[in-house]
């Protein structure tokens, strides 16, 4: 996840988080509800922009287990 993908879920989490607040939104389907909402004018706001939508940004060659997995295999084994 890049940076422009890092920061439209970000944003779409706060404003979510602040809806939810604002509007006393209660129950867990009301939520998603909000959520999904919320989450939909992200995407036609990016959409309008001209921006890349999420699902065509490109993806790392690898993934962070393999990058994690790659790290700990570089490490010297622990000392106990």
């Amino acid at each position: 996840m890049g940076s422009t993908e890092l920061a439209a879920n970000l944003f779409r989490a706060t404003q979510t988080e602040e809806k939810l607040r604002r509007e006393n939104v209660r129950g867990k389907q009301a939520a998603n509800v909000t959520h999904y909402e919320v989450g939909a004018k992200v995407r036609q706001t990016i959409k309008e922009l001209g921006g890349t939508m999420p699902e065509n940004l490109p993806t790392p060659e690898k993934s962070i287990k393999k990058l994690e997995s790659e790290r700990r295999k570089a490490l010297p084994p622990s000392e106990e």
